[in-house]
């Protein structure tokens, strides 16, 4: 009996030491993982996520695909598959397909329900569609042709690599140096060209509204959003929306970590001597070089901006409780009169900015 009852509680021993063990195993809760920079990143489902970018091995089919991967946290990931190539670069044809999967040790593995699959190191990967045939994976990297655009003649500097200027409050800087949301115009502004560039950080855990949030409030009554929507549908709510009352003509968003640029012509309100509206602003939104809204009315404010009146309002960069980051921040007041810069016509209204 005694016997019996110490080869019990042995058992339960090793039983709750093999739980331990296997607890111990499982991989780190990222609940909390917000990385600003990409040297901050401590995350190995990182290397993964990103644009990629296939060539068809063979066979009769011709072209590309893209493909952006999303890391959601614990070694679990959505990708959006697109034939044409990626937004931006290459004739798309949207919406394309989500496929989900999980990282397995060093290896990705995505999949959907009609035989699509994919297969990913950190560096070079092979997809198979629908039909079959089967397409060689690569990185791609996509550049905004504005990134690091120099202030025009007559540009009010807001913030460069000096520093903050005098026409800026509310001002705090991240770690690196860079401008964090939450900042605000000195001076209300009217019509203007605005460019920006921005960072949405790494959140893999966070969801919807709350990953990589800010905002550019024009006249702190229009907003356009920004949000890390990397390889989402690009909805009203989405980054390069005006936010909830029209989405982007198509989802430039690059990944988080990436610096991305908004290149705005905005022309304000219109009142009569009552204060009565007699036109609506209007707004060109370039993103990422691509132009996603064109001389698009906006009949009302936007979520939580202020009334419309026929006063002039500063530009907020939103603070939304995410770590999102700014750099080269300058505007040319009265400029939005002017025809946006086009230099090349995309199908479905989608225009490529040429940098002057």
């Amino acid at each position: 009996m005694t016997r019996t009852l110490g080869l019990v509680l042995l058992g339960q021993c090793l039983l709750h030491f093999a739980w331990l063990s296997h607890a111990h195993a499982q991989p780190p809760d990222t609940r909390r993982i917000v990385a600003v920079t990409p040297d901050q990143v401590r995350d190995e489902d990182y290397q993964y996520q990103g644009d990629w970018w296939g060539r068809a091995q063979g066979g009769c089919r011709l072209g590309s695909i893209g493909l952006q991967v999303v890391a959601l946290g614990n070694r679990q990931f959505q990708a959006r598959w697109l034939e044409g190539g990626l937004p931006g670069a290459g004739p798309v044809v949207l919406p394309g397909y989500v496929l989900k999967g999980e990282r397995r040790q060093d290896e990705l593995h995505l999949a959907d329900g009609s035989g699509r699959q994919v297969r990913l190191t950190r560096s070079a990967g092979l997809a198979i569609d629908a039909r079959g045939d089967v397409w060689k994976l690569e990185r791609f990297t996509r550049t905004s042709p504005t990134l690091g655009l120099k202030p025009q003649p007559g540009a009010v500097v807001l913030f460069d690599s000096s520093g903050p200027s005098e026409h800026l409050l509310n001002v705090r800087l991240a770690p690196d140096g860079t401008l964090l949301a939450g900042a605000i115009t000195r001076q209300p502004v009217s019509d203007c060209f605005l460019h920006l560039e921005f960072r949405t950080p790494y959140m893999p855990q966070a969801r919807g509204q709350a990953r990589g949030n800010s905002g550019v409030y024009l006249q702190r009554r229009y907003e356009v959003q920004i949000l890390d929507s990397f390889g989402l549908d690009g909805a009203n709510n989405e980054c390069g929306a005006l936010y909830r009352l029209y989405k982007p003509d198509l989802n430039m968003c690059y990944p988080p970590l990436a610096w991305q640029t908004y290149d705005i012509y905005f022309r304000a309100a219109r009142f009569d001597a009552e204060g009565n509206k007699i036109a609506d602003a209007q707004i060109s939104v370039f993103h990422n070089g691509v132009g996603v809204h064109y001389h698009r009315a906006i009949p009302s404010k936007t979520g939580a901006g202020r009334t419309e009146g026929p006063e002039p309002l500063p530009i907020l960069f939103q603070d939304h409780g995410n770590p999102v980051t700014f750099r080269n921040i300058w505007m040319v007041p009265e400029k939005s009169t002017g025809e946006p810069p086009v230099a090349q016509i995309w199908p479905r209204r989608r225009w490529r900015l040429c940098p002057w």
